[in-house]
């Protein structure tokens, strides 16, 4: 995977959110590694208040907690860094916002904090609809922070388009 420019993420978001408008649907995001780029990206759309709701930049277990709700044993027994996580997080954004919408994205960007079961580049997204199933995926980027940072961000707008399909 080629890692995208900011033109390409801002080409990206714009659509999403004439989608996003035309559906009559708000996002919330939840972030973790990409710490609100992912909010970022959406609003620098012109008109993002008319289907962005919120971005919750959650990146340590505190904040997992208290923001989004993650329990304490979910962190404790699978790490920040796991499909039970981003599935919490995705879930409590919905639970804390007014969008109908959610993208949640853990992982580690390096350069540091890689272990064997989860090096450097793995990334969980995960997304939902208010009232529907979540789904998660994992993801192995390549590159340094900022690419790692930037394929997520890619990977976390264009699962939220699937949403629409």
């Amino acid at each position: 995977m080629s890692v995208p420019d900011d033109s390409s993420l801002q080409a990206l978001s714009a659509q999403l959110g004439e989608r996003l408008r035309a559906a009559r649907h708000m996002l919330v995001t939840a972030e973790s590694c990409t710490g609100g780029w992912i909010a970022k990206a959406v609003t620098d759309v012109p008109g993002s208040s008319d289907w962005f709701d919120c971005g919750l930049a959650a990146y340590s277990y505190e904040a997992k907690q208290a923001l989004l709700g993650v329990r304490p044993e979910t962190l404790e027994r699978h790490g920040a860094v796991s499909r039970e996580t981003v599935l919490e997080m995705v879930s409590g954004a919905l639970v804390h916002s007014g969008a109908s919408l959610s993208v949640a994205v853990t992982g580690i960007a390096g350069p540091g904090g890689g272990t064997t079961d989860k090096p450097v580049g793995t990334v969980w997204i995960a997304w939902k609809r208010r009232g529907g199933y979540a789904k998660a995926e994992i993801h192995h980027f390549d590159g340094d922070r900022d690419a790692v940072r930037r394929q997520t961000v890619e990977a976390a707008l264009r699962g939220l388009g699937g949403l629409l399909d």
